[in-house]
């Protein structure tokens, strides 16, 4: 596949208490950035493609520093829109062992959060590109920012690119008046290649299987495959213009440690990939994006299907041992990854 990758959506400032803290326990915050599209450019950008980031972000310090945090890494920041007063903040206590992680929002009013669709040439935007990456987690923002996600999706397809979603859930985000699914099963009518948990589907497309009890199946670590490949057909059936439905498969066993694989249905093809066993979590947060991210590349760089599963999974459960939100990690170290060595010893 030609051209950029273009993706849009919030980047926040993060606040994070060192190591596994809680808040406060010392007077003390990383700071960090992130957040869903921005993480999964940032990782495109490492694994060698072309990608614009698209947002708005405030005419301040905190903008500018933001700015050179992804040209840093090499992502195209030329179309971000300088508006608004504010970045969204979202603060951060990494979980262990049978402690969860904890994220409080703070991103009410925030420059993305107050943009409208005329903010953005669309037609810039979309030129030269060959693919376009959103999340659920933008229409949650606002009424504003369910506009901007709205018209996005609809001038990517007009200009014949590829669209691809990760349905991102966030129950502490949808408070505009409209529910998740209202808003999500519109936007989703314009995408090519959908991203989600089994949490998303039912949450944000309102879609579910009925039999047994999901919620207890990811506690317990006892995933059924076959449950997942009804979801992803019946996804399917729902929104006949997908192309692919992947479904990321995590075991949680506790916050240090989870089982991690994925599915990718086309279709006809259902295929699950190899599951790795991830024990000491420096950081999921990203984890999602990450596998987003690979499943892209694999897309984009013509894999197979099923290879492009594995280098998602692969990519996702290095970023599992990763601080911060973005998958700092090469095409090199993923495919390595993918080729069986675990072992973890020194590169010399």
């Amino acid at each position: 596949m030609e051209g950029r990758v273009v993706t849009l959506g919030e980047i926040m400032l993060r606040l994070k208490p060192p190591g596994f803290e809680r808040f406060f326990q010392t007077p003390a915050f990383e700071a960090t950035f992130g957040g869903g599209e921005g993480n999964v450019a940032l990782s495109l950008a490492l694994f060698g493609l072309d990608v614009s980031f698209v947002t708005a972000l405030p005419p301040n310090p905190i903008g500018d520093a933001c700015i050179r945090h992804l040209r840093g890494y090499g992502v195209d920041t030329s179309l971000i829109v300088r508006s608004g007063e504010r970045m969204g903040i979202y603060y951060l206590e990494a979980g262990a062992n049978q402690r969860s992680s904890n994220v409080i929002y703070d991103r009410a009013h925030s420059a993305i959060a107050t943009a409208t669709p005329d903010q953005f040439d669309w037609d810039a935007v979309f030129a030269d590109a060959g693919w376009f990456h959103i999340t659920g987690i933008t229409p949650a923002i606002s009424e504003s920012a369910k506009a901007v996600a709205l018209a996005a999706v609809q001038a990517a397809k007009a200009h014949g690119v590829t669209v691809s979603c990760d349905y991102n859930f966030r129950k502490k985000l949808w408070k505009y008046g409209q529910s998740a699914p209202d808003v999500m099963t519109e936007l989703v009518k314009y995408v090519d290649v959908g991203i989600a948990n089994e949490e998303d589907c039912q949450r944000s497309l309102g879609i579910s299987v009925s039999e047994g009890d999901w919620q207890h199946e990811v506690e317990s670590g006892h995933l059924d495959v076959a449950k997942y490949e009804a979801l992803a057909q019946k996804v399917f059936d729902t929104f006949p213009n997908l192309k692919y439905q992947a479904i990321t498969l995590r075991e949680s066993f506790s916050a240090s440690h989870n089982g991690w694989s994925a599915c990718l249905f086309n279709g006809d093809e259902f295929f699950v990939s190899p599951r790795y066993d991830i024990t000491h979590i420096v950081d999921r947060v990203g984890g999602g994006d990450s596998f987003a991210a690979g499943l892209i590349y694999g897309l984009f760089t013509e894999m197979l299907d099923e290879d492009a599963l594995n280098f998602a999974v692969a990519a996702s459960c290095l970023k599992h041992a990763i601080s911060g939100d973005a998958n700092l990690v090469t095409v090199a170290e993923v495919k390595r990854l993918m080729g069986g060595d675990v072992s973890g010893r020194v590169s010399r």
